[in-house]
């Protein structure tokens, strides 16, 4: 039996117990390797947020380039927008001078080239998408692209029916340039 007045350690349960020196050893290696898993973790988020930091600017380029191109785009758009419209006028423009050229045209020579340049002319303004409203007598008065100038009795016509046409009105890609100048028929 073990005498409680024995205050000496035993040897045999004291020989697989770490000494102090040796728990020191291991604390200091396990601090050691959590430094340097916190160094590896540190460097590698340092490299990734290098990364991201890059791949930010390279971005932020290329949408101020993108931006750019599309200014410039926009830009030539506005400057060179009428370019097409202009071509299509130029052959009524020479027709037109050509037609004064003539020292001794007939009246049936000027009407002839008069009508052929209005076609042209007309033509030119057809490929640029500028349509005629010329609505006829009779038909329905619409606001949206008709303008009554004035209403006048109508006998046997409904109201805000079309009587006459003053001045045609003109579309351009289907939105209104200038509404028909019309006369509508009054109530009854």
């Amino acid at each position: 039996m073990s005498d409680p007045q024995n205050t000496q350690p035993n040897p045999e349960t004291l020989q697989g117990a770490p000494s102090p020196e040796e728990l020191e050893a291991a604390q200091a290696a396990n601090e050691a390797d959590a430094i340097a898993a916190a160094q590896a973790e540190i460097a590698a988020l340092q490299a990734k947020n290098a990364e991201l930091a890059d791949q930010f600017l390279r971005a932020q380029a290329d949408v101020q380039n993108a931006r750019r191109r599309a200014d410039e785009e926009v830009s030539k758009g506005r400057k060179f927008a009428i370019e097409g419209f202009a071509e299509s006028l130029l052959p009524v423009l020479d027709s037109l001078e050509a037609g004064l050229a003539v020292q001794d045209a007939s009246v049936e020579h000027l009407r002839e080239g008069t009508e052929a340049t209005l076609r042209q002319l007309k033509s030119a303004l057809e490929r640029n998408k500028v349509i005629e409203i010329a609505p006829p007598a009779g038909s329905k008065f619409d606001p949206h692209l008709h303008q009554a100038i004035s209403m006048v009795p109508a006998p046997g016509q409904e109201a805000n029916t079309i009587v006459g046409v003053l001045q045609k009105g003109y579309t351009i890609a289907d939105r209104i340039l200038r509404p028909a100048l019309v006369t509508v028929s009054s109530p009854s």
